[in-house]
């Protein structure tokens, strides 16, 4: 073969070995329809268990594996969330499956730990019972200051980031930071002022987030159970006698419209605020930053009760009378029994 033939033949070869590099390199090896989706790799995994999690988003395997091989990733795989693009090559697939993707982790005014776990395993890696684990566990609250009546009070209601693959403890950690990071010098000032600590403003600010879902109004509710405090009076809180009966019944999605009755009102437990005075050993649910807020920043007036609107819905009529705060009360008994509320 003369020279000129062999260098046909090996400009041919070097064609086709460029073509079947770009083909395993750069062309399109995806089989999915949206834009882009999330691959999952738990912790733990080895490279046979990722080609299993791929092979759904994946054309060709096989030349996904090759790549893989050049790359070392076949010894080097990472647990996370990892972002596929539509219409990516083998190559971009692997670099796409070492750059774990963080995520927004969000979670609002959750009533109990049951609860949080549950949302926030549905956005992590760890699960509810490895999370309430953490969370509750003896050592940690011990020397945090929490017990299990209190600890929910760590979790202030926001939007995180985390990765995917966070474990238990790490989120636990990361929450008790934005815990001591939320209370700023400030804050802690003035729930000093109110001879309180954080732990308790927050227990009491479940209380005002409960009583009213209008954040302009909360400041105005706060007042008024601070002055119920300065004169030993009893709470008398509505919401924490709903707390206390989902407790005695074991059941935290109970139902309950209406606070009335001997049976409800002296319920026998800690939570009863119509008889124990001060606070209820912890948060009765997880308040938000305006609920908190509105205890740290109240209201000053000389207002003790306050009852249900029936002229303003979803606000409050407050007194500082006692016949008068009878009279509102009596008014939206009956607007409620109009309604055949029970």
């Amino acid at each position: 073969m003369n020279k000129k033939k062999i260098l046909i033949v090996l400009s041919v070869i070097a064609v086709a070995v460029a073509a079947y590099l770009y083909v395993s390199l750069f062309a399109s090896n995806t089989k999915f329809d949206k834009d882009e989706v999330y691959v999952f790799v738990p912790t733990g995994s080895k490279y046979e268990d990722v080609l299993k999690i791929i092979e759904p988003y994946v054309k060709d395997v096989d030349g996904f594996k090759v790549v893989a091989k050049i790359r070392s990733y076949d010894e080097n795989v990472f647990p996370g969330r990892f972002l596929f693009k539509k219409g990516t090559g083998s190559l971009g697939l692997v670099s796409a499956l070492r750059h774990n993707q963080p995520l927004d982790l969000a979670f609002n005014n959750q009533e109990s730990l049951e609860k949080l776990v549950s949302r926030v395993s549905s956005q992590i890696e760890a699960d509810s019972l490895s999370l309430m684990k953490a969370i509750k566990d003896p050592a940690f609250m011990k020397k945090n200051g929490f017990n299990e009546e209190t600890v929910l009070g760590m979790f202030i209601p926001n939007t995180y980031q985390f990765k995917w693959n966070t474990s238990a403890e790490k989120f636990r950690d990361k929450m008790f930071a934005e815990f001591e990071n939320f209370w700023t010098e400030e804050r802690k000032a003035k729930a000093k002022a109110l001879d309180m600590t954080p732990v308790e403003v927050i227990t009491l600010a479940a209380v005002v987030h409960k009583e009213t879902v209008k954040a302009d109004e909360r400041p105005r509710v706060a007042g008024v159970y601070l002055n119920r405090l300065k004169t030993e009076m009893p709470l008398q809180a509505d919401p924490t006698i709903i707390f206390a009966m989902r407790r005695k019944a074991n059941n935290l999605d109970l139902v309950i419209k209406r606070v009335k009755g001997r049976e409800m009102l002296g319920v026998d437990s800690p939570y009863n605020t119509y008889v124990h005075t001060g606070l209820p050993p912890g948060p009765i649910a997880m308040p938000d930053i305006s609920a908190i807020d509105a205890v740290l920043n109240p209201e000053k007036h000389d207002y003790i009760y306050f009852c249900a609107s029936v002229e303003r819905f979803g606000y409050h009529d407050f007194t500082a009378s006692y016949a008068e705060h009878v009279e509102n009360a009596n008014k939206y008994a009956e607007w409620v029994n109009k309604l055949g509320i029970k």
